[in-house]
């Protein structure tokens, strides 16, 4: 629910403190609520988070937006669009204050042709969402409801955020007044 990938904070934290040009990677704030990526847009840079938990979530054509996952310590974003040469694939939003390592393109680029470390912490990333997407999937089908949203609300508890009920209704893929009648009945 919550994805964290302490490797890859780790590497980039060193390039950050060995960098020969301190422009090719900068610390950059956001604020609860504040979209870092945007949808649809041309990738701009390569994030990683340094600190805080964001959503990654898509926006459908019929409004209605679905929370792929929650993401924390470590997580690179914007990396496969990068990679692919397209635009953000899906939205990245604050859901508390976030501190993030923005990496230049011109210079992850560089990495990518020359740096093996970055590369292997990149395909045991793709890897991870591989395995977490097809996990995800079948766990869907195989529990309710109910128990997804019963872990959903341990790992609030846990991260000490607040999700909202429509958060929590995008991440299950259910309607905000379906959410309302199984919180009611587990009550």
């Amino acid at each position: 629910m919550l994805r964290t990938n302490h490797k890859f904070l780790k590497y980039l934290e060193q390039l950050y403190h060995q960098q020969d040009h301190k422009k090719d990677i900068v610390l950059e704030s956001f604020g609860q609520g504040k979209e870092i990526l945007i949808q649809d847009q041309k990738p701009s840079q390569v994030l990683l988070i340094k600190d805080g938990i964001a959503k990654c979530y898509v926006a459908e054509e019929n409004g209605k937006e679905y929370i792929v996952e929650f993401l924390g310590m470590g997580e690179i974003i914007g990396e496969v669009e990068l990679i692919k040469n397209i635009n953000y694939l899906c939205s990245i939003q604050a859901m508390t204050d976030i501190i993030a390592y923005s990496v230049s393109i011109p210079y992850f680029k560089s990495l990518i042709q020359k740096d093996i470390t970055l590369n292997n912490l990149l395909l045991d990333s793709f890897a991870e969402r591989v395995i977490n997407t097809s996990s995800r999937a079948s766990y869907q089908q195989l529990y309710t409801t109910e128990h997804t949203l019963t872990q959903l609300l341990t790992m609030q508890e846990k991260q000490g955020i607040q999700l909202s009920k429509e958060d929590m209704a995008d991440y299950l893929g259910i309607t905000v007044r379906s959410l309302n009648r199984i919180l009611k009945d587990l009550k």
